[in-house]
C-alpha cells in the first residue's frame, strides 16, 4: 500500500483555502489523487467506526446526521477527481481510476455492509414518526435505510459476501465500457485532404475542420466524433460515401473486435445488475430501480412509451415517407433512405419547406450573446446576477468561473461553464457539482455547480456561432444547473439534483421552452458582425419548424427507452448476441433500414456507465411534464414573476425533501398529463 504524503504536501488534505472554498486546480497535481483517497478513506471509516460503536442509543444526530456530515475529505477529493475525469482526462487519469475503483468499491460495502451501524440507522426509522423529527429529517432517515436495504444490508453473512463480489466486479465493467467509449471515440479521425471531398460543408465546417488539422500538424480537414464535427457532416456532406465512412465509425463504437470491444461488458453489467436485483429479492434490475421513482414499476415505464409509440408513430412514418420522396425527387431516382441519409435529407427538406437551417440562425446565435440570453433569462425569472470572478481557479484556461449572486446582491453560487470539445473530454453535454448545497451548524453552505457542453469552437476568423440544438442544449443544461444552485435543503443527500432520476430532467427540459418564443429570441439573437436583431420572418420560421419531425425524434428518444428497459428487465442472464437482442428491443420503433454491424448499446454511456439504467424514459416523462408545466407559463405570460417564484419555491429549492409528485403538484395544481406533450408537438 503506498505511503500517505504530508498535509503540507497535498492540497486535498486540508478544506480549500480559496474563494468560497473552491478547488485549487493550480496547486493540484495528478500524483495527489491517489493519497488523497488513501487517507480520505481511512479517515472515513474511522468516523463511520465511531459511530456504530457508539454506546448511547441512536438517534437522528448521532446516527443519521453524524453519518450525513463524515467523509468531507472523501467528498472533496472524489468530486475533483471524478469531475475531471470526464472533462479533463488522460490515460494517467484512466489508469488511476482503474486502481482505485475495487478500493472506492471495498470502501462502500464496508460502509453499507457494517451490521453495528445498519441496527443504529433502523432503530432510528423504526421510530422516526414517534422520535419529533422534522418532515425533512424523516425523509433523510428514510433514504439512508433504503440506501443500506438496497446495498444488502439486510443479507445473510453469504448474501452480503456476494453482493461484495457482484457489486465489485460491476463496478469495474460499468468503468472499462464508459473507458472503452472515450477512448475509441477519441481515437477515430477523419483526415480528407482532397476540397472535393468537402462538397455541401460550409465554411464554418471547413474552418472548424482545418483548425483541428493544423493543431495536430496535419494538412487539409479533420473530422471526428465530437458532436460539432460528426453531426454538422452528417448534416451537410453530399458525399454520401463518405457520410457512410463517418456514421459507421459512430455506429459501430464498441462492437468491433480489438482492444475497445464492449459487448463483453455490456452482457457482462446486465448480468451483474440482475445478480444483485435477485439477491435483494427482485425479479429484475428494473423492478429494484423503479420502486423509487415516479414510474413506480416496469409496467408504468411501458406504458408511457406505448402510449408515446402510438400517438406519435403515425406522424413519424408520414415524416420518414416524406423525406424519402423528397430524396428521389431530389435525386432523381428511387432512394431508400439509409441512416447516414436521414440527417441529410431531412435538413434540406426542412429548408425547402420552412426556409430555414442552421447556416442562417448560426450568425444570429453567438456564443458570448447566447451566454448573455441564458444568463439573462435567470435574471429575468430569478433574479440572479452572474458576476466573472478570476481569483476561482479553473481546471483549463478555456473554463470560465462565476460567482451567481441572488436578488439581494448576496451569494448564491459558483458556476464553471466548459464549452468547446477537446481531448480527453468525453461528448456530449452534462452539468454536475464539484460541491452541493447544504446546511451545517445554522450556516448555508452554497454549492459550486459546474456546466460541461461541446459547442462549435470559434475559428481564426470567426467567434463561436452557435446551432439552434446547441442553444437548445446550453438551456437544458443550464436549468439543471439552477436546481443545483437555487437548492435549499438541509442535508446533501437531499439537495438539488439528487431527486428521482425521472424528475430531475423536469428543470432542464422546461427551459427549453424559451427558446421557440419570439419574446425571448429578440433579448439574445442579434448578427453577431452587424448587431442586428434576427429579422421577424428567420424568427417566425424557427418558430414554425420547431415541431418539424418531431415524430420521427420522439420514436428515435423512445427506441432508446425500450432499449434500456430490455437490458434491465431480464430475468436470466445474458451472454449472446448484442446487436441482434438490441434490434429485437427496438423493432417497435424501428424507422429506418437496420445496419447489421451497427449497434447502440455498446456505446450508451448513459446506461451502462451513467446513471440512467432502466430510467432512460425519464427524457420523455420529462417532457410530458414540461409541456404541462410550461403550459402555466404560456397562461400566466413566460415572464411571470409570480409563476416563477412558484416554480423556484416547489421545484428548483425543494430538491429531494418531499416526494416529486406532491411538488409538481404543488406548483401545477394536478399530475402531469401527456395531453399537453401532444398538444404541444401538433399531434392530435
Amino acid at each position: 500500500m503506498m505511503t500517505i504524503a504530508t498535509a503540507g504536501e497535498n492540497p486535498f488534505f486540508k478544506p480549500f483555502a480559496t474563494p468560497h472554498g473552491t478547488a485549487p486546480f493550480n496547486e493540484i497535481k495528478i500524483e495527489h489523487y491517489e493519497p488523497a483517497f488513501e487517507k480520505a478513506m481511512v479517515e472515513h471509516q474511522a468516523e463511520i467506526d465511531r459511530i456504530a460503536s457508539n454506546p448511547d442509543a441512536a438517534t437522528f444526530a448521532n446516527t443519521i446526521e453524524a453519518i450525513e456530515y463524515s467523509g468531507e475529505m472523501m467528498s472533496r477529493v472524489s468530486s475533483v477527481f471524478f469531475n475531471l475525469l470526464g472533462s479533463e482526462s488522460n490515460d494517467e487519469m484512466m489508469e488511476i481510476s482503474q486502481r482505485l475503483s475495487p478500493r472506492l468499491s471495498e470502501h462502500s460495502n464496508n460502509i453499507n455492509l457494517n451490521e453495528d451501524l445498519f441496527k443504529r440507522v433502523k432503530a432510528v426509522y423504526d421510530n422516526r414518526h414517534t422520535a419529533g423529527l422534522t418532515q425533512e429529517q424523516i425523509r433523510l432517515t428514510e433514504k439512508y435505510y433504503e440506501g443500506f436495504e438496497n446495498s444488502g444490508a439486510t443479507l445473510t453473512a453469504k448474501g452480503k459476501e456476494q453482493y461484495r463480489t457482484l457489486s465489485m466486479e460491476l463496478s469495474k465493467a460499468t468503468l472499462d465500457f464508459g473507458q472503452n467509449n472515450l477512448r475509441e471515440t477519441n481515437a477515430y479521425e477523419m483526415l480528407l485532404t482532397d476540397e472535393a471531398d468537402l462538397a455541401g460543408l460550409p465554411e464554418s465546417l471547413t474552418d472548424a475542420a482545418a483548425a483541428k488539422a493544423k493543431a495536430k500538424g496535419k494538412e487539409g480537414w479533420l473530422f471526428d466524433l465530437s458532436a460539432p464535427s460528426y453531426i454538422g457532416f452528417m448534416k451537410y456532406s453530399s458525399r454520401r460515401d463518405l457520410r457512410q465512412k463517418l456514421y459507421m465509425a459512430n455506429a459501430t463504437k464498441g462492437v468491433k473486435d480489438g482492444p475497445f470491444d464492449n459487448r463483453e461488458n455490456v452482457c457482462k453489467i446486465a448480468t451483474l445488475r440482475l445478480q444483485i436485483a435477485n439477491l435483494l429479492g427482485y425479479k429484475s434490475y428494473s423492478d429494484y430501480v423503479l420502486k423509487n421513482r415516479m414510474a413506480k414499476n416496469a409496467a408504468g415505464v411501458f406504458g408511457l412509451l406505448d402510449r408515446l409509440a402510438d400517438a406519435f408513430g403515425d406522424v413519424a412514418r408520414d415524416e420518414v415517407a416524406a423525406v424519402a420522396a423528397y430524396a428521389s425527387e431530389a435525386e432523381g431516382k428511387p432512394v431508400e433512405i439509409q441512416p447516414w441519409d436521414w440527417s441529410f435529407y431531412a435538413d434540406k427538406l426542412k429548408d425547402n419547406r420552412y426556409g430555414v437551417n442552421d447556416e442562417m440562425t448560426r450568425p444570429y446565435f453567438e456564443l458570448e450573446n447566447v451566454k448573455k440570453g441564458v444568463f439573462g433569462l435567470a435574471t429575468e425569472l430569478y433574479g440572479l446576477q452572474f458576476v466573472p470572478n478570476p481569483d476561482i481557479q479553473v481546471y483549463h484556461p478555456e473554463v470560465e468561473a462565476f460567482d451567481v449572486l441572488d436578488e439581494k446582491g448576496d451569494f448564491l453560487s459558483v458556476l464553471y461553464t466548459d464549452f468547446h470539445p477537446r481531448d480527453g473530454k468525453r461528448s456530449g453535454a452534462w452539468m454536475s457539482s464539484f460541491k452541493s448545497q447544504y446546511m451545517k451548524n445554522g450556516v448555508d453552505s452554497r454549492p459550486h455547480v459546474t456546466i460541461v457542453m461541446n459547442f462549435t469552437r470559434p475559428t481564426d476568423s470567426k467567434p463561436a456561432l452557435l446551432t439552434f440544438d446547441e442553444v437548445e442544449t446550453f438551456l437544458h443544461e443550464f436549468g439543471h444547473a439552477l436546481h443545483g444552485m437555487l437548492a435549499r435543503s438541509t442535508y446533501e443527500t437531499l439537495s438539488g439534483t439528487s431527486v428521482y432520476r425521472d424528475f430531475v430532467e423536469l428543470p432542464s427540459h422546461i427551459m427549453e421552452n424559451w427558446l421557440t418564443e419570439k419574446e425571448y429570441l429578440d433579448r439574445f439573437a442579434f448578427h453577431y458582425e452587424t448587431g442586428e436583431k434576427m429579422p421577424d420572418a428567420l424568427l417566425q420560421k424557427i418558430i414554425d419548424a420547431s415541431n418539424y419531425n418531431v415524430g420521427y425524434l420522439t420514436l428515435r428518444q423512445l427506441s432508446f427507452g425500450y432499449l434500456d428497459m430490455a437490458w434491465h428487465s431480464l430475468n436470466k442472464p445474458f451472454n449472446g448476441d448484442v446487436p441482434g437482442f438490441e434490434q429485437e428491443a427496438m423493432a417497435r420503433v424501428q424507422l429506418l433500414p437496420v445496419v447489421p454491424e451497427a449497434c447502440m448499446s455498446t456505446a450508451f454511456g448513459h446506461i451502462f456507465s451513467g446513471g440512467y439504467a432502466a430510467g432512460y424514459y425519464s427524457y420523455k416523462w420529462a417532457e410530458v411534464m414540461d409541456a404541462d408545466a410550461f403550459s402555466l407559463f404560456k397562461q400566466n405570460g413566460i415572464f411571470d414573476k409570480a409563476t416563477a417564484d412558484s416554480f423556484r419555491r416547489n421545484i428548483l429549492e425543494r430538491g429531494n425533501t418531499e416526494e416529486p409528485m406532491e411538488l409538481f403538484k404543488r406548483f401545477r395544481g394536478h399530475e402531469p398529463s401527456v395531453e399537453a406533450l401532444l398538444k404541444r408537438s401538433g399531434v392530435n
